[in-house]
């Protein structure tokens, strides 16, 4: 045997050792929530563009779902517009609004899909607006027990998929911004966009989500420990929820809601690791936490055993 072949090896027996991963996942529907550090980093930005090609040219059907939190906060700013919060979330004025739409539709929708296609004529851009995709209506959280109007933030009320999923049968890859419409007053809302993945990948019955974040997953006993729980039920992530760090509570009720709701699995996972779809969902040890249905075994919760 030749040095060459040889050394080409470990390249073979990693794809090998994909194999049973791609076959699971042939044909399958997989809803990504595309934030934090890989969405202002350029090399994670490319690695992610990347790994959802490698998906969709394995035989799966991602689906990108974004917010911009970063790039709203940069051109409010730019604008003279404070950035105000309450309980969380944003207060969206309705010039506030003009900016968000403008910066996710606009600008790091357009990056995403320009990215994408760099690889083919994959990728079409378009919000929840589209289509009656994702309806809303106003969100009031409620503060010291009063609700509060927090201006043009939406709560969703209903999801049609089907625009998406003719995208998917014609074998794009389709990017949503998380903007929405509401039937009742015809205003445009801006919607957290861990919440819109998961209510969209509830209503594609998509196999997996699969939310990015700036962690490298959901922690056993933060701030004592590290360590990384590697898979729970959704009645163990409901018992953990009233003790997370106010970031983590949307992604994670958003895993907790697709689960429940016909999703097979939903993961959290470390955005700041290139590659780290691919690591996920094509490798034995996996990365992140993962989430999965009541009735699951999930004896082996530490070390990534899945």
């Amino acid at each position: 045997m030749s040095t060459r072949k040889h050394t080409a090896l470990p390249k073979a027996q990693t794809l090998i050792e994909a194999l049973p991963w791609l076959t699971r996942h042939h044909g399958k529907t997989v809803v990504i929530k595309f934030g934090g550090n890989a969405m202002v980093d350029e090399e994670l930005k490319a690695a992610f563009a990347q790994d959802v090609v490698f998906l969709r040219q394995s035989g799966l059907k991602p689906v990108v779902v974004h917010g911009g939190g970063p790039q709203i906060s940069a051109q409010l700013d730019k604008q003279g517009l404070v950035s105000e919060f309450k309980a969380g979330l944003r207060v969206t004025t309705p010039e506030a609004m003009d900016v968000v739409r403008m910066v996710l539709a606009g600008q790091v929708q357009r990056e995403l899909v320009g990215l994408l296609n760099q690889h083919g004529p994959l990728a079409v851009g378009m919000t929840g607006e589209d289509a009656h995709t994702i309806t809303a209506t106003q969100h009031r959280p409620e503060i010291d027990g009063e609700l509060v109007d927090i201006g043009r933030v939406g709560q969703i009320t209903a999801i049609d998929p089907g625009a998406i999923q003719a995208l998917l049968d014609d074998g794009r890859i389709p990017v949503i911004s998380s903007i929405a419409r509401s039937q009742d007053d015809g205003h445009v809302y801006n919607v957290n966009a861990d919440t819109a993945a998961a209510a969209l990948a509830a209503a594609l019955g998509a196999e997996t989500l699969m939310v990015l974040t700036d962690v490298e997953g959901l922690y056993e006993d933060w701030p004592n420990s590290d360590d990384v729980i590697s898979k729970l039920t959704a009645s163990q992530l409901e018992k953990l929820l009233p003790e997370l760090s106010s970031g983590m509570v949307p992604k994670m009720e958003g895993c907790l809601f697709a689960v429940r709701n016909g999703v097979n699995t939903a993961r959290v996972i470390d955005g700041r690791v290139q590659h780290s779809i691919l690591l996920e969902i094509f490798t034995d040890e996996g990365i992140g936490t993962m989430v999965v249905p009541d009735g699951q075994d999930v004896t082996h919760t530490q070390g990534g055993v899945r």
